[in-house]
Order: C-alpha cells, then structure tokens, then sequence
C-alpha cells in the first residue's frame, strides 16, 4: 500500500549511497576497520569509553547480561511495556524477567519506585527502557543500583542522541545497549552497539561477539595473529562493514535529525491539544528526548481498531507501541504473566497509539494526521 502518511521513513541520501559503494569496491566486506571506526566515534557520542558493535541491539542485550554473569536464579527487572527483545534477553541467560510498572500516566519509563517495588533478594540487574526515546530518571536509578550491586542496563533502542542530568543515555548504566533497525533514528539496516565504560568488560564482550575467539579475520589479514584460541561460549553477533559503513554517514547527521524529530513532535502537541480526550504523555519530561516515537493515549471508550482502520483508509499508517509482553501467550505459557500489578501499563496498552514521525515529515502532513484523527473520533 502506498501511504500518504506513512509511519515511518528512512532519512537515506547520497552520502549513504557513496558510503556503501566505497565498502563494496574495498572488497573487504566482514568486520574491519570501519566498524572499529563506528565504534570509536559512537563511544565519543555517547560519552562512554568504549562501544562494541553488534548486529541487534537484542544481541547486544544478551552479551550484556551474559558478561555481567546473569543466568539461572537471577531476577532481572525491565518494563512490559516495550518490545519482547527486551525480556526475550534475559530468557536467554536463563534469568527471570520482572516487570515493573510504568512510572505514572505522564510518564510512561519505569520509575525508582516501581523498581522498588518489585525488587527482591533475587534481583541481579535492572534493565530501563528509555521509551519513545524519553529519558529514565537515571540520576535516581542509577544511584539505587550501584549501592545494591544492582547491573544497569540501558536499552537504549529509542534514543541516540538523548540525555538527562547533563549525561547522555547509554553512559549511565554498566551497559548501554542501541539499535540501528531500518525504522531507528540512527539506521544501520540492521545492527546495534553496546556501549560501556570498564575495561574488565571488554575482552569478554569482544569474545562473546564472535564465536569466543581470541582474534578476528582482519587481525590475521594484517599479520597481527596468526591462530587463534577459543576460550567462552560465543555467537555469530558481528557487524559487518556494509552496516558500519552506514553508521558512519548516519551519526554525523542524528543530532540535527532528532532536532527536527523534536520540532515536529512540538507541532503535533499543538495540534492535538484542541483533541478532546487525546492524551500525549512526557510533557515537560526531564532531559533531553531523542523523539524517536509520536505516541498517543485514545479516550478510553473509544475502539482502536476502528480508529486505526478509519485512518488506514485515509492514508494514515499509525502502530501500537507496545502490547504488554505479559500479555503475550509465551509468557503466560511460563508463568510470567498476566502481572496484576501492572495497572497503568496495561491502560496504556490497551489504548495507546503511535502516529507519523520521521526526519522528513512536513507540518503540513502534522496537521493533515491531527485533522484527520480529530474527525475520526468526532464521528466515534
């Protein structure tokens, strides 16, 4: 279907064509010095000491929790409301995922107090998910973890470019973990970076990336090792220079790209305030936002389906952003779930709606999905 409003749109341009040429006339396509490059210049971005590129930011989760040595016993916190790779993680490691409420209906991150509330001697790390690219109260979290011996993970997946306190996100936690999806403010096709600042994490991280080897192609390509050992349990996590390549043209360009992605969400705002019974959440958040999702709360006697159909049949395209993993049959099927004590997160998954939000949006077309909407809900 050819959208008059889509979603979402990459922000691709010659520059990524160039970069992607380049890479192929190289003939050197597997991980190699771009990626270290992309790695380099993210670390710097993010203000961490180092960062590992991976091929998902679901990858990067999992050496993450696997590094940190969570597994069997463990509890690991983290939200439900966000996609399953977040929880999907910690089932890997053979950990429980907890899931904690969000924060409030302004709010929709998971707060100190929610985490508090569900924290137990069991309670190994703590994964915050930095929703729509909104910043957690990381100043809080962050302080709570570190004087239990409590892991930190960001997910990260939102919000490149993102800060709060003065710090930007994935510089906070013991880890922090980015996606670069097709649909992600900063797009690599498909990939992640995990990002971290102790140094006794990084030798394991790097063998746990690629199959637990002690050196990579390019070092024996350069002569710098000539065999290699096999000392962890590792995966096939690289990313490849094509990807890498990609990072490179997209990170000189996210911080003005998340500016227009800030611009256009302050018109949305405007526009929909005139909406009665549509609720925007984080208002006057804290930080800095990445603004990498427009989401939205409907009037709670209103159908969703037929809100999303109407606007379909318009040429809107909009998303759900995210049914509760608690609710999904796998995890029920392992006991985790439906959570009773997730009122506001399932409020918000039964009623909430992501609109149109890319780079290269226009006000007009803003103003065209707000009209639209409000004549949709008028006639419900």
């Amino acid at each position: 279907m050819r959208w008059r409003v889509p979603l979402f749109e990459p922000d691709l341009g010659d520059a990524e064509i160039d970069a992607l040429t380049d890479v192929i006339r190289s003939k050197w396509l597997t991980m190699g010095e771009r990626t270290a490059e992309f790695e380099t210049r993210f670390a710097e971005f993010v203000g961490s000491k180092y960062a590992l590129a991976v091929n998902s930011c679901t990858a990067g989760l999992h050496i993450a929790l696997t590094a940190a040595n969570v597994g069997p016993g463990d509890d690991v916190i983290c939200p439900s409301l966000t996609f399953v790779a977040t929880a999907n993680a910690i089932l890997y490691v053979g950990a429980r995922p907890v899931f904690a409420d969000v924060g409030s209906r302004e709010t929709w991150n998971i707060s100190l107090a929610a985490i508090e509330a569900v924290a137990t001697p069991a309670t190994k790390a703590v994964i915050v998910v930095h929703y729509a690219g909104f910043p957690c109260d990381m100043d809080a979290i962050a302080s709570w973890a570190q004087d239990r011996g409590v892991v930190l993970i960001e997910d990260a997946a939102h919000a490149p470019g993102a800060s709060v306190a003065g710090r930007n996100v994935g510089s906070w936690g013991d880890f922090g973990c980015f996606s670069f999806f097709s649909n992600k403010n900063l797009t690599t096709g498909e990939g992640g970076m995990v990002t971290f600042s102790r140094p006794d994490f990084a030798d394991r991280l790097r063998w746990l990336r690629s199959h637990g080897m002690t050196t990579v192609t390019l070092d024996r390509h350069k002569g710098h090792a000539h065999s290699y050992d096999v000392v962890d349990l590792g995966y096939n996590y690289r990313m490849s220079e094509l990807n890498a390549a990609l990072g490179l043209v997209q990170l000189e360009n996210v911080a003005s790209r998340n500016l227009l992605r800030k611009q256009l969400v302050a018109r949305y705002r405007t526009q929909l305030s005139s909406i009665h019974g549509v609720f925007v959440p984080f208002v006057n958040h804290p930080g800095e936002s990445a603004h990498h999702l427009m989401p939205i709360l409907l009037p709670a006697h209103v159908d969703r389906n037929r809100v999303m159909g109407a606007l379909r049949d318009a040429g809107i395209q909009t998303s759900i952003h995210y049914r509760p993993i608690d609710t999904f049959t796998a995890f029920r099927n392992r006991g985790l779930g439906p959570c009773k004590h997730l009122p506001l997160t399932h409020e918000i998954g039964e009623r909430q709606l992501t609109l149109p939000l890319y780079p290269s949006l226009d006000s007009r077309e803003v103003d065209y999905v707000c009209a639209t909407l409000r004549d949709v809900l008028h006639a419900a």
